[in-house]
């Protein structure tokens, strides 16, 4: 029987490309579950997966791109054996993804109203269309556009609002979960207020839930109940926003949290992480940190880890927090 506190399980999904360098695997043997209501934020240095995830639990990825192996479990269904007739309809009328270029997810000879209209009517056959367009108004106002810019081309727009329409998009059929994949990167600070307000309203009216996948940790801190760190297509940490922000225990987490800037100007100089992330078509042996990581040990090279629970609700993959074996024990450091 399905888990009704979980939206949607993944079970050991992998993700590969076919590149002309090697297969390229952005996503490696990830399992994570997303709980229904909540706001799960997704961070991590680019290149690491982040946005092929994101499209995985869409089944949008496409050529050179396959889902290789894993499940896909949402409210129990298992999207990885659904017909792609029925898959379309369960994408955006149950999940909706906000994507990060909007200039190239917009169609550029449609206005504004027909995106929006076409998207309410194709899932709701029987709004009419004065109502269809009365909800495109609404939804738009609320995210600071006028409702006389609906007759608009996105070319018309600027930066900003086109990424307004989308995030409009993706919240009109008040889909179970959001993907929201950089959302707030072309909009100034106001309106990603306004946006991270109406997100806070729909999740508390209509429990919504929200992967919302950022490089701004700053956001993730707001509004976010859990984090996943991610690292080189693998998961490092996962757990409460309390505990990851405050007390991370992942080496990698903790480097990229000390890599944010604060206002307290205690230090002039910002941490570094030493190193990059790597090719992900030739990868470290063992964990993928190793070559950066201030307490790599013997083993850290050798043998992969896995995701371990230190508490409840709170998982990392680390050497430092599960048993080595015997034969590289010696050689290892302690936490």
């Amino acid at each position: 029987m399905a888990n009704r506190e979980n939206l949607y399980t993944i079970n050991h999904l992998t993700v590969e490309y076919h590149t002309r360098l090697g297969i390229l695997r952005a996503v490696d043997d990830l399992t994570f579950e997303i709980k229904r209501g909540e706001v799960l934020g997704l961070v991590g240095e680019s290149g690491c997966g982040k946005s092929t995830l994101g499209k995985a639990l869409m089944r949008m990825i496409e050529e050179p791109g396959k889902i290789v192996s894993g499940e896909l479990n949402f409210d129990g269904i298992d999207i990885m054996q659904l017909p792609e007739a029925q898959m379309r309809e369960l994408r955006g009328s149950r999940i909706s993804m906000i994507f990060q270029d909007p200039l190239t997810s917009l169609n550029p000879v449609q206005k504004v109203v027909e995106h929006l209209t076409e998207t309410i009517q194709a899932h709701e056959s029987h709004v009419s269309d004065k109502a269809a367009r009365a909800r495109a108004a609404e939804l738009v106002d609320r995210l600071g556009i006028s409702s006389n810019r609906l007759d608009d081309y996105p070319h018309q727009l600027s930066g900003g609002m086109r990424q307004r329409t989308m995030i409009s998009l993706a919240l009109s059929l008040r889909a179970d979960l959001v993907i929201a994949d950089e959302a707030t990167t072309s909009l100034d600070v106001i309106v990603e207020a306004q946006f991270l307000d109406l997100l806070r309203e729909l999740r508390d009216e209509f429990d919504l839930t929200i992967l919302l996948i950022t490089h701004n940790i700053g956001i993730v801190a707001q509004l976010a109940d859990r984090i996943a760190i991610m690292y080189a297509a693998r998961l490092a940490e996962i757990g409460g926003i309390h505990n990851c922000f405050f007390a991370p225990k992942h080496p990698y987490s903790q480097g990229l949290l000390q890599s944010v800037p604060t206002i307290k100007l205690e230090e002039l100089d910002l941490y570094q992480m030493a190193g990059s992330p790597p090719d992900l078509t030739h990868p470290p042996s063992g964990c993928r940190f190793h070559p950066r990581c201030p307490k790599v040990m013997d083993v850290c090279s050798q043998l992969t880890p896995t995701l371990k629970s230190i508490e409840p609700n709170w998982n990392v993959n680390c050497w430092l927090y599960e048993e080595i074996p015997e034969h590289l024990a010696a050689d290892a450091k302690t936490p």
